[in-house]
């Protein structure tokens, strides 16, 4: 699969996209009012902020508890009934003097089950989608995700300022239960990919074979962490220039957008596409080490879009994950990645503004920044190293088997810990 029209045509894509595309931006719009009303009662910076991001840390709960659903509910199903639970618990949420506690009680629920969430549907993309097609249909959410953010904080800044907070909320639930419609009547009944009840058990049964594998688990690593601790770069954009960190964020999502874009239209046709990973994690972090010396705002702004371009490695890493992952399993393997990707920032996010309150915020991104730099060298050596052990391994094996000393198990062993 080449083309976006060619994506577009693949039977089911459309009614999911505009299932995705609806849920982000009624998300967005809901973080938006809710934080302007827990700092309109609290004013507390601290609260408004855990008010609009605090719910992903939770994901972390669902990945551990709760994942093995993602696989084992009917996708159609699961992807209605979650869009039914957020339009409810937005609407509940505008419910006038709810209190404080009970507000942080859903927004925890509400993370918990988004991690189910994003299992449910990535796990569907990866059906949907023909095998030469993840990638591209991957990117095509991310660009639709960016894009749905910066109208649903545009639009839901207009609703607050017009309707009023709560009303903005009741328009988000609106948004939730538009989602669900489409789902349930747009996409095709599907069995779940694997049998058995979703249990705490299974969930942590799977998630230790997930682990298990050498080549996963760096891929997991990958994923999460360089990923991770750029965002916590991109966390001290308002105390770095607080006049202007607006314009830092805009041009951060345009070098998002833009390597989104070329990888998922260009690089995902091309053969050599899994070794751009560490050489685009090297770019997402490489930047931010300059802004040590306080680089004149012109300069900034180019810095951060150049580095945001290196977010599409994950588009590649999530490729190599799907290959290395049983069929079976995809829904969680997928859910276990947004999950931990989003916990990591969230972690990442709170140690930048700790370094930053001892040091100042160009010191502590540009720490941050060293950090990813090392974590994606460390990952890529030892990559090669088990590929290069896994390799002699299997040729000693077949020195000692076969005539000549050679073996397709050698191939296929040399090949293992690489991307696919």
């Amino acid at each position: 699969m080449r083309t976006y029209r060619e994506l577009f045509r693949t039977p089911q894509f459309r009614p999911f996209f505009a299932t995705s595309a609806a849920q982000v931006a009624a998300s967005t719009m809901s973080g938006l009012a809710l934080g302007t009303l827990v700092y309109a009662a609290t004013g507390s910076p601290l609260l408004a902020a855990l008010s609009m991001f605090g719910s992903s840390l939770a994901q972390v709960i669902g990945a551990a508890l709760l994942m093995s659903a993602a696989d084992r509910l009917p996708p159609r199903a699961a992807t209605t009934g979650l869009a039914l639970f957020f339009a409810l618990a937005t609407a509940v949420l505008a419910v006038p003097g709810l209190p404080l506690p009970a507000v942080f009680a859903i927004l925890l629920a509400q993370g918990v089950v988004a991690a189910v969430g994003g299992g449910v549907r990535y796990g569907l993309l990866n059906e949907v989608l023909p095998k030469d097609g993840y990638l591209l249909g991957r990117s095509v959410l991310n660009m639709c995700s960016g894009l749905m953010q910066i109208g649903g904080f545009a639009l839901g800044g207009l609703l607050v300022a017009t309707l009023s907070a709560r009303g903005t909320l009741l328009v988000a639930a609106a948004l939730y239960l538009a989602g669900a419609a489409v789902a349930r009547f747009g996409l095709e009944r599907r069995p779940p990919r694997a049998t058995g009840r979703p249990s705490p058990a299974e969930t942590w049964r799977i998630n230790a074979v997930l682990w298990s594998s050498g080549p996963r688990r760096r891929t997991y690593l990958a994923l999460w962490v360089p990923n991770g601790l750029i965002v916590g770069c991109e966390s001290l954009f308002v105390p770095y220039a607080p006049a202007h960190a607006g314009l830092l964020f805009a041009c951060a999502a345009l070098g998002m957008l833009v390597g989104d874009v070329v990888t998922g239209r260009f690089v995902a046709t091309r053969p050599w596409r899994g070794r751009l990973g560490t050489p685009l994690q090297l770019l997402l972090a490489a930047p931010y080490v300059l802004f040590v010396v306080r680089p004149a705002l012109p300069v900034a702004f180019a810095l951060a879009m150049l580095a945001s371009v290196g977010f599409a490695a994950s588009l590649l890493y999530q490729e190599r994950l799907m290959g290395l992952t049983p069929e079976e399993f995809t829904g969680q393997a997928l859910g276990l990645h947004s999950s931990g990707m989003l916990t990591l920032q969230g972690v990442s996010a709170a140690l930048a503004g700790g370094l930053a309150q001892w040091t100042s915020p160009a010191s502590a991104m540009t720490g941050m920044a060293v950090a990813s730099l090392a974590v994606s060298l460390a990952l890529s050596l030892a990559g090669r190293r088990a590929a290069g052990a896994a390799a002699g391994s299997a040729a000693r094996r077949a020195d000692g088997g076969a005539p000549g000393g050679t073996s397709r198990t050698a191939d296929v062993a040399a090949t293992a810990d690489r991307p696919s």
